[in-house]
C-alpha cells in the first residue's frame, strides 16, 4: 500500500497529457488574440461621473467597461484614466474571452491587461478549470496565479474532488504549479505532497501518462508506468516501465514520426529479463506455461519489436516496411494486453497506417519491404517477404534442416479490365515474378503470366453473355534442389489455357411505401451463370512452391443468385425547393453453388458428389444501430450444416449496445463431433445517473472450455470516474482499477471510453 502512495504522489507531482499513442501534428504555437493597445475602452453604467482634475471616471450600476474580448464588470467601477487601474466592487467579474475571472472586488490595469481579485475564483474554459484563493492574480496574458487557493475541475462550490494548496500558478498551453498542495475527496484530505505540478494546456505535451495497476496469477501485482515525450511536432515518443514482483521489470519503447503528409512511421520494442521460464523442471509449465503450447520456453531474455513504415518516394511510387519479431511463442498470448501489448500495438498499427500485424498466435512472423505504384488501370508490387519462424529459431537442433520459405523479392504486375483499343474485347493481366528462398531444400525462381480475353456481349438488352479464354504460361528455374538427382533440368516451362462462359441478367421492381420519410424500396435479383473449363495436365515433374505450381483440372458449371434491397428517404434539407434524397442497401442476400462435371464423369471415383455445398451470405442493416452478417454452408448430401456464422449488434443512442458472434464448423464430412463451435457474447450498458458496465464471455462449445470471461463497471461523474475490471483470459485472472481525476489524469487500467466499448 506505501508503494501505491508513493507512486500516486509521484503522479500528481507530474503532468498527465492524454493517450500514450498521442496524435502527431505540426503547426504554429498558440497565437495570442488579445486586445490592440491602440483601441478605446468603452464604457456603459447607469451612471457616469469624470473627475477632470484627477482624470478618472466613477461609474454605478450595471457597468461594464470593454475592448475587443477583455471585459470589466461591477457594480461600481473606479477607472483612472491616465494611469489605466480600474477597481470594481460588486459582482466584479474580469473575461478574457472565454476564461472567466470573478471576486468581491477586482484591481485591474486596463494597460497591461493584468490585475487581481480577492476572495475569487476563475474558470479557464479549455481546460475546464477552476481555481479559487483568497487572492487571484492574473500576471499576463495567460498567466494567473492564487494564494490560499484549491484547485478542480468540477462544477459547483462543493466540489467531488480538488486540491488545496499555499500557492498556485498556472500558465496557460503551459503548466501550473501548487506548494503545499493536499488532495481533498468531498471533505475529506486523502494525500499531501509539498510541490506538484499539473497540464494546463490542451495540446500534447510531455509528461507521464496515467499508470495501470493490476493483480494477476501469473504475473501477481503489476504497475505499469507510461512517460510520454513530445520531441517536436513530427515526432514524439513514450515509455514504459512495467514492474511485475513475480516477473520482474519490462521496459518498453515507442517512437512516433511524421515526415509528411503521406509519410510517416512508429517502431516499438520491449524487454523482460523474465525472473520465470517454462522450463520443464518440477511444476515450471504448469505455472508458466500454456497447456495447449507443447513447446517449453525455458528463455528468460524475453522481447518484441516491431516497427512500420510509409515513405512517398517521387514518380507516385509508394514503399511501405513491416517488421515483427518476437523471443518466444508465448510472449503475445501472455502480454496481449497492457498499454504496448499486442492489442494495443494492433489497433494503433491499423488506425494509422491501414494494416496490422500478424495474429498473436502466429509463431511464423512477417517482415517485408514493399514498393509499389499505381496507374489508371495497373500496378507494379516490389517486394520483400521474410518470415521469422520462431518455433524453428528456438528450439531446432543445428543438424535441423531450416526450410522456412522466403520470397526475395516478389514482384507483382497486374492491368485490370479494360477494353482493348477500339475492338469489342476486353482483356487482364495477373502476372508475378518470385524467387524462393530457404536455406536448405527446394529453392529457385518462378515467372507466371495469366492474360486473358473477353468478348462480352448484350443481348436484346436483357441479358449480358461474356465468354472468356486464358493462357497461363509459367516457368521455373531451380537454384537447388532437396536431393541431386541424375538429369533433373534446372529450368522448365508449363502452359495451360482455361475458357469459359459468363451468363447474367437482372430484374428489378420498385415499390411505392406511400411513407412521409422512406418513400420507395427497390428490389434486385441477379441471377447468374458460370461455367469454366480447365484440360487436366500432369504436373507432378514440376517444381513445388505454392499452390500456383499445381492446378488442377476444372470442368464446372455454377450458379449464384443475389438479390438486394434499397430504400430511399427523404433527406432533411431546410431552405431548399428540390428533394434530396439518401439511399441505403439495407439488405443482401447471396446464394451460389458449383456443378463439377469431372467428378459426375470419371469413373475411377466410386462415390460421386460433384455438387458443392450451397453457400449463402446474409447482410441486414435496416437502420443504423442495428446490423446482422450471417453465412452459411449447407451439404445436399449429408443433409445437415457444414458451417454457419452469425453476427448481430444492437446498440442505441445512448450508447448501450449487445454484440454475439457464433461460429460453426464441421471439419469432416464423417463426424459431426469433428469441428470447431464457439460463441462470443459482448454487453455494454449505460446504467443510470453515470454507472455503466459491460460483459464479454467467449466460450469454445466443442471443448466446453471458456476462453474469456470479462466483466467491468464504471462510474462517470461530472470530473472524475473510477473503473473496476475482472479478467479471466489464458489461464490467468487479472482484477484491475482505475481512478481518473479528470484534468489530472488517473491510476489503474481503464475498462475503455464508452466510444470502445459499444465499437
Amino acid at each position: 500500500m506505501a508503494l501505491f502512495l508513493s507512486f500516486f504522489v509521484v503522479l500528481l507531482g507530474m503532468a498527465l497529457p492524454g493517450t500514450s499513442h498521442a496524435a502527431l501534428r505540426s503547426g504554429n504555437a498558440f497565437e495570442s488574440d488579445s486586445a490592440d493597445v491602440s483601441l478605446p475602452w468603452q464604457v456603459t453604467a447607469d451612471s457616469l461621473f469624470y473627475d477632470q482634475e484627477a482624470d478618472h471616471y466613477v461609474a454605478k450600476g450595471h457597468v461594464v467597461v470593454v475592448k475587443k474580448k477583455m471585459r470589466l464588470s461591477g457594480d461600481f467601477v473606479q477607472l483612472n484614466h491616465k494611469t489605466g487601474q480600474a477597481l470594481a466592487i460588486g459582482n466584479a467579474v474580469l473575461s478574457d474571452g472565454e476564461d472567466i475571472l470573478t471576486g468581491e472586488r477586482i484591481r485591474f490595469d486596463l494597460k497591461n491587461e493584468t490585475g487581481s481579485a480577492y476572495h475569487g475564483t476563475v474558470f479557464l474554459k479549455q481546460n475546464h478549470f477552476y481555481i479559487r484563493g483568497d487572492k487571484i492574480q492574473k500576471t499576463g496574458e495567460k498567466t494567473y496565479s492564487a494564494q490560499s487557493a484549491s484547485i478542480s475541475t468540477c462544477d459547483g462550490e462543493n466540489p467531488d474532488w480538488k486540491v488545496t494548496a499555499r500557492n498556485v500558478s498556472v500558465a496557460l498551453e503551459g503548466y501550473g504549479s501548487a506548494i503545499h498542495s493536499t488532495l481533498w475527496l468531498k471533505k475529506v484530505p486523502v494525500l499531501y505532497t509539498p510541490y506538484f505540478i499539473f497540464p494546463a494546456k490542451t495540446k500534447r505535451q510531455s509528461g507521464f501518462l496515467p499508470p495501470r495497476l493490476r493483480v494477476s496469477d501469473r504475473k501477481g501485482t503489476e504497475y505499469e508506468q507510461p512517460y510520454f515525450w513530445a520531441i517536436n511536432d513530427n515526432s514524439d515518443a513514450t515509455l514504459y516501465l512495467d514492474h511485475m514482483d513475480r516477473r520482474g521489470e519490462k521496459f518498453g519503447l515507442e517512437y512516433r514520426y511524421v515526415l509528411s503528409h503521406l509519410s510517416k512511421g512508429a517502431l516499438m520494442g520491449d524487454f523482460l529479463n523474465d525472473r520465470q521460464a517454462d522450463d520443464g523442471t518440477e511444476d515450471s509449465s504448469d505455472r508458466w506455461g500454456y497447456k495447449d503450447d507443447v513447446y517449453l520456453r525455458p528463455n528468460h531474455d524475453r522481447y518484441w519489436f516491431r516497427m512500420k513504415h510509409d515513405q512517398a518516394l517521387p514518380w507516385d511510387f509508394f514503399a511501405k516496411l513491416d517488421l515483427d519479431m518476437v523471443s518466444d511463442q508465448d510472449y503475445l498470448v501472455e502480454f496481449k494486453s497492457g498499454y504496448n501489448g499486442f492489442d494495443e500495438t494492433n489497433h494503433y498499427f491499423q488506425t494509422v497506417f491501414g494494416r496490422g500485424v500478424d495474429d498473436y498466435t502466429d509463431t511464423t512472423r512477417l517482415n517485408r519491404l514493399n514498393l509499389n505504384r499505381a496507374w489508371d488501370r495497373s500496378s507494379l508490387n516490389i517486394e520483400g517477404r521474410w518470415y521469422d519462424d520462431v518455433l524453428f529459431r528456438r528450439h531446432s537442433d543445428p543438424e535441423d534442416l531450416d526450410l522456412t520459405l522466403h520470397r526475395l523479392p516478389f514482384v507483382e504486375y497486374d492491368v485490370s479490365k479494360g477494353q482493348f483499343s477500339d475492338t469489342p474485347f476486353y482483356y487482364d493481366l495477373s502476372s508475378d515474378y518470385i524467387r524462393f528462398y530457404r536455406k536448405d531444400g527446394l529453392r529457385g525462381h518462378r515467372v507466371d503470366v495469366y492474360p486473358k480475353a473477353y468478348l462480352p456481349v448484350k443481348l436484346n438488352n436483357y441479358l449480358s453473355l461474356e465468354p472468356f479464354v486464358g493462357l497461363r504460361e509459367t516457368f521455373w528455374h531451380i537454384d537447388q534442389y532437396e536431393t541431386e538427382k541424375e538429369g533433373q533440368d534446372s529450368t522448365q516451362l508449363r502452359d495451360l489455357y482455361d475458357t469459359g462462359i459468363n451468363l447474367s441478367t437482372e430484374l428489378y421492381r420498385i415499390y411505392n411505401t406511400g411513407g412521409k420519410t422512406l418513400d420507395k424500396i427497390r428490389h434486385s435479383i441477379l441471377p447468374k451463370i458460370t461455367y469454366r473449363y480447365l484440360p487436366e495436365k500432369e504436373q507432378d515433374q514440376y517444381p513445388k512452391f505454392d499452390g500456383v505450381d499445381r492446378i488442377g483440372r476444372v470442368n464446372q458449371v455454377g450458379y449464384s443468385l443475389t438479390n438486394t434491397f434499397t430504400s430511399r428517404s427523404l433527406k432533411k434539407t431546410p431552405n431548399t425547393e428540390i428533394p434530396q434524397y439518401l439511399y441505403r442497401e439495407f439488405a443482401r442476400l447471396s446464394v451460389n453453388q458449383s456443378y463439377n462435371i469431372y467428378e459426375a464423369t470419371d469413373e475411377d471415383i466410386e462415390e460421386k458428389e460433384p455438387f458443392s455445398n450451397i453457400n449463402g451470405q446474409l447482410t441486414l442493416s435496416p437502420m443504423d444501430y442495428i446490423s446482422v452478417d450471417a453465412d452459411a454452408q449447407w451439404s445436399v448430401y449429408e443433409h445437415d450444416w457444414m458451417s454457419y456464422n452469425t453476427q448481430c449488434k444492437v446498440s442505441d443512442y445512448r450508447g448501450d449496445s449487445f454484440h454475439v458472434e457464433y461460429r460453426y464448423r464441421r471439419d469432416s464430412a464423417e463426424s459431426k463431433s469433428d469441428g470447431k463451435e464457439s460463441i462470443y457474447t459482448r454487453l455494454y450498458a449505460n446504467l443510470f445517473e453515470g454507472f455503466s458496465a459491460f460483459w464479454d464471455h467467449e466460450r469454445n462449445l466443442y471443448d466446453k472450455e471458456d476462453i474469456k470471461t470479462g466483466i467491468g463497471v464504471i462510474y462517470k461523474a461530472q470530473c472524475w470516474s473510477i473503473d473496476f475490471r475482472y479478467t479471466d483470459e489464458f489461464e490467468d485472472r487479472t482484477y484491475s482499477v482505475m481512478i481518473n481525476l479528470y484534468g489530472l489524469g488517473g491510476f489503474g487500467s481503464s475498462i475503455g471510453t464508452e466510444k470502445q466499448e459499444t465499437e
